[in-house]
């Protein structure tokens, strides 16, 4: 049976830590199926999902342990059998753009927890502007909204938190 284990990593960037963490997954007869690799803040860090037989996990748990060997610090969950996502309701996309301060990511995602939608991707960073060189903070987000949440009230409540948060806010249906 295949199974899927997901894999975090996170060490010292330095070149060849995509090769070596591939090369542990390939010699213990594993497939790469996604990832979500980067540095940030000085460190790679990333999530792998890894597919292979039952049978070779022993084999990749070990690979992975020479991985920590080479100083990065490895964790691994079993996530059962190989399964597809479901994604019922609709796929929204938010960007975020505003002055950096303390709480935007917490106050946007309070509003979307309580509204049940769920956050499937997020990534953050912060720019200095071209003109002034003032700090901005950046979001982009794909989020799934329950058919339950209507469009237009969501984005109510995004509109009112960004004259709250002084930032922008865009919020559109991925096409």
């Amino acid at each position: 049976m295949q199974v899927s284990l997901i894999v975090s990593v996170i060490g010292s960037d330095r070149p060849g830590l995509v090769e070596q963490l591939s090369a542990a997954v390939t010699k213990a007869g594993g497939n790469w199926e996604g990832s979500r690799l980067g540095r940030l803040g000085g460190q790679f860090t990333g999530m792998v999902q890894v597919v292979l037989p039952e049978a070779q996990l022993p084999a990749l748990r070990n690979q992975l342990a020479t991985l920590e060997d080479a100083g990065l610090k490895v964790t691994s969950v079993y996530s059962g059998e190989q399964d597809t996502e479901t994604n019922d309701g609709t796929t929204i996309m938010l960007e975020v753009v505003g002055q950096d301060r303390s709480g935007i990511v917490s106050t946007i995602s309070k509003v979307l927890a309580d509204q049940g939608i769920n956050v499937i991707e997020l990534a953050t960073d912060c720019r200095n502007a071209p003109m002034s060189g003032e700090r901005l903070f950046h979001t982009t987000a794909k989020l799934n909204m329950p058919a339950s949440v209507d469009l237009s009230d969501l984005r109510c409540s995004i509109e009112e938190i960004a004259t709250d948060l002084m930032v922008e806010l865009e919020l559109k249906t991925e096409s």
